[in-house]
Order: C-alpha cells, then sequence, then structure tokens
C-alpha cells in the first residue's frame, strides 16, 4: 500500500510560514536542494492545497528561463510530469498534469491507496496535511528544520487534540545546519 507523507521546509519554532507570509528563509542552499530533488523521485502523486498549489505554478513554466540552473531544470523535469491533485473550493482550474477536487480528502487518498501505482502519495500545504492528519491518514512526517525563528504563522503541526506516536526513521544534518527528521506514526 502506497505511504501518505507530510514533508515541508520549517523554522526552528515550528512554522512553514511567518507571520508576515514570508518563507524567504527557507531557500534551499545546493545540498538541500540536491535532497529535495532526491525526494521528489520517491513520490508518485501529489496533493496540495491551493495556497500551495499557487506558489508552485512557478516550476509550470521556469524551465522556459535561460538563467536557470542545472538543478532546477532537473526539479522542473520531475515536478511537471508528477500527477498532482489541487483541493480548493475557490479555483475553478488547474494548469499542468494537475486536476481539481472540491472535497473528500479522505476519499481521494483511499482511492490512490488502492491504485496499482508506484510512488508515495505525498501531501503539501498546512490545512491539507491537518486535515489528514485530524483523519489519521498520515503514515510519516518528514521536516526539513531551517535554523531561525520567526514568532509565528502557519504552524507545521496541526493542532488536534490526539496523541500520534512516532518511530524516528532517518535523520540528516547538512552543512548550513538545516536538519532533516523523518517520522514514521507507530501503529
Amino acid at each position: 500500500m502506497r505511504k501518505v507523507t507530510y514533508s515541508m521546509n520549517v523554522s526552528l519554532d515550528g512554522y512553514i510560514v511567518g507571520p508576515d507570509g514570508g518563507f524567504d528563509w527557507s531557500e534551499p542552499d545546493a545540498e538541500v536542494f540536491r535532497f529535495w530533488i532526491d525526494e521528489l523521485r520517491d513520490i508518485g502523486v501529489h496533493l496540495l492545497g491551493r495556497r500551495l498549489y499557487e506558489t508552485m505554478l512557478y516550476w509550470e513554466t521556469a524551465d522556459q528561463d535561460p538563467s536557470l540552473g542545472a538543478a532546477e531544470r532537473e526539479w522542473t523535469a520531475l515536478w511537471n510530469p508528477l500527477p498532482k491533485v489541487v483541493f480548493s473550493t475557490t479555483l475553478s482550474a488547474v494548469q499542468g498534469n494537475a486536476r481539481l477536487v472540491s472535497g473528500g480528502l479522505a476519499e481521494e487518498i483511499e482511492r490512490l491507496r488502492a491504485e496499482q501505482a508506484e510512488g508515495d502519495i505525498a501531501i503539501g500545504g498546512a490545512s491539507l496535511a491537518a486535515e489528514a492528519a485530524e483523519a489519521g491518514l498520515i503514515d510519516e512526517y518528514r521536516v526539513v528544520f531551517y535554523p531561525v525563528l520567526v514568532g509565528g504563522g502557519i504552524p507545521f503541526f496541526p493542532q488536534h487534540e490526539r496523541r500520534v506516536d512516532l518511530e524516528l526513521v532517518e535523520t540528516r544534518t547538512f552543512n548550513s545546519g538545516v536538519v532533516y527528521l523523518r517520522y514514521r506514526v507507530a501503529r
């Protein structure tokens, strides 16, 4: 069965976006960007909320920029053909290899898990991940901590009343001080 993973860049105080809506503090250096490229290879489908989808639209045409580096071109070559499912009640259409869904996250995840397909089901975006976490649908949390305190914003971990025990699966420390932690949900 395909795993459902939730991974994003996070400030040390737990936020994916700061109080001003910015996330420039999480721009990856070459080593961390290479890590994200390697992670992308294991994804079979990516589920996104509207805000993250709109942020990631940049990559739909990034390969047309002649100043784009080799790593960014490699990312684009992997990202653009990757199937994406966008959950939104406000969008009327999506671009690229994406399809729009207006509800039913749990049903969509169960349908994707039942498919004879390769790769993990990745969730991006705090609101969508919070809904999946509340339903007990996340199998792994993959956190890339940046050495910065932003003081507020959108938290990585959803606030809910249920305890979730985790097992540490992998760690990695990058030269920049960024730390990757991968936890599996103990079931």
